[in-house]
């Protein structure tokens, strides 16, 4: 296609808008004549069984539905056209003597209608000689006139980079991806179903925060002008949530977006979505019973099986998932000799043999992480739990008692994708002060993803934190997991994308 032809399409349609006023016609109403949508019709009339074009002809069913017309044949005395609604198809069967007699302008603005373009019809259900559920239009109501065309009918929207910038032309040419997306409305609903019946509340905690924390990244950062202070695209809402837990809430639970200035990557977007639990008097257990509801909801009532295919593989989320330690992990995976992982000289060995970067600067738990990305995490197909971190790694975490160094710490790792992270929390202020403090001790090394000292969640802690369970889970690569897609740009609507570089005509530079 050439680049005068969208101009070339748009003026014809133009053309035709002017011919569709001189009817007399609206142009642009504000409301859409319907009784009901074509994604209501589809699941309850959809059967030839149930509803024979014989019944339907008996029952006459008078519905009014709008669309976006996806298909156009004039066969001369009849026209036949599909109206397309949340991803649903519905033809119209347009004849000339069906028309509203009152209407004598029908037929003509038929003529004057192209590919794109919103419509209302009304008339009654009807079933043609192919068992297609079609409607017997009555009347008609022009809605929007499309001025450019969509893409070509039989392919879609093909290139990925258009797709994502231009994502309602994605949505309306290409079915699965709209199903992509109402399935991923679907989980969401399920999981706050599911957190609502075992007694969570769902709350709202700042987007902008003074001090980012309850994470390890890099935080996007902007001014306020009133206050004339610096503030942080929160990167969690962790601390947050633990202030509930001291002010009284039993348990809470958050939907919403982080923000990390991070690469971009098929597992990783700058904005993304994440559940975010606390529960008061509860520990990791119990978070690995809450990430197991959420997960086999997801499975049985949104996909409605428990085995599910993704990258080739057969995923089983029937319960209970697989629970491995962390060197366990390792030495399983890795092929390593187990005894070797409580030698912090042969973990520096093994992490040299992998050509880990820095080995000398970095702590033997450190390492250990190091070592488990190396060897295990790709290897981790069917779900599995990952336990007992490296207190490097975790620095809000509560300590295991028999085990210095290492913290009451999950990791879910599926089909090679990390998708969630708890903690057993740490609630001794004491310890939390001076956690955070080793991390300020980071940040001064070169570490600038480390927290920050947040005084005020320290003060929280010391008016009494009970026993504490904590759970975040990565919405957007559960969508990932449930839907089949290989990319989280394809689970989020608008991903974040470098912006285009328009060039200026010569007509415009010319006028400039």
């Amino acid at each position: 296609m050439d680049q005068q032809q969208p101009n070339q399409y748009r003026d014809a349609r133009i053309g035709k808008l002017e011919k569709i006023k001189e009817l007399g016609i609206e142009a642009w109403p504000a409301k859409a004549q319907r009784t009901c949508g074509i994604s209501d019709i589809i699941p309850k009339y959809g059967s030839a069984e149930k509803w024979s074009a014989e019944y339907l002809e008996q029952s006459k069913i008078l519905v009014s539905v709008m669309g976006r017309l996806l298909s156009y044949r004039d066969m001369g005395k009849s026209i036949f056209g599909h109206l397309c609604e949340n991803g649903q198809k519905l033809q119209a069967f347009f004849r000339k003597n069906d028309l509203d007699e009152n209407d004598s302008k029908a037929w003509e603005l038929l003529k004057l209608l192209d590919l794109g373009d919103f419509i209302s019809v009304t008339g009654t259900l009807m079933r043609t000689k192919t068992g297609e559920l079609s409607v017997r239009v009555q009347t008609i109501q022009f809605l929007s006139k499309a001025l450019l065309p969509l893409p070509e009918k039989w392919h879609g929207l093909q290139d990925k980079e258009q797709r994502y910038r231009q994502r309602y032309l994605d949505l309306a040419t290409n079915p699965e991806v709209m199903d992509t997306f109402q399935k991923r409305s679907r989980i969401l609903a399920v999981i706050r179903q599911e957190m609502e019946s075992i007694g969570y509340l769902e709350v709202e905690t700042p987007m902008m925060q003074p001090i980012p924390g309850g994470a390890t990244a890099r935080p996007f950062t902007t001014h306020h002008n009133a206050l004339d202070i610096e503030l942080y695209m929160r990167i969690a809402p962790e601390l947050y949530l633990k202030r509930l837990i001291v002010g009284g809430f039993d348990k809470v639970f958050e939907i919403n977006r982080n923000f990390r200035n991070e690469g971009l990557s098929q597992r990783h977007n700058p904005e993304f979505t994440m559940l975010e639990c606390y529960a008061a008097g509860q520990d990791l257990r119990d978070m690995m019973d809450v990430t197991e509801r959420v997960f086999h909801a997801s499975a049985t009532k949104v996909m409605g099986a428990e085995v599910i295919e993704y990258s080739g593989n057969k995923i089983s989320y029937s319960l209970p998932f697989r629970r491995i330690t962390l060197k366990d992990a390792i030495s399983e995976y890795g092929g390593i000799e187990r005894s070797l992982l409580e030698n912090s000289d042969e973990i520096k060995k093994l992490a040299n043999e992998c050509h880990i970067e820095y080995v000398e600067r970095k702590t033997t738990g450190a390492l250990l992480g190091d070592l488990f990305e190396h060897h295990v995490e790709k290897q981790l197909i069917q779900p599995t739990f990952i336990t007992d971190y490296p207190i490097e790694l975790s620095p809000l975490t509560k300590e295991l008692p028999d085990q210095p160094g290492f913290v009451d710490r999950f990791e879910l790792f599926v089909a090679g994708m990390e998708l969630a992270n708890a903690y057993s929390e740490l609630n001794n202020p004491i310890v939390q002060l001076q956690r955070f403090q080793d991390q300020l001790v980071e940040r001064e090394a070169g570490n600038d993803e480390a927290m920050l000292l947040d005084m005020d969640f320290v003060l929280s802690l010391e008016h009494g934190f009970p026993p504490c369970g904590g759970l975040g889970i990565g919405i957007d690569r559960l969508v990932m997991l449930m839907t089949g897609n290989q990319s989280i740009r394809d689970v989020i609507l608008f991903p974040l994308m470098r912006p285009q570089v328009h060039q200026i005509s010569q007509t415009d530079q010319a006028n400039a």
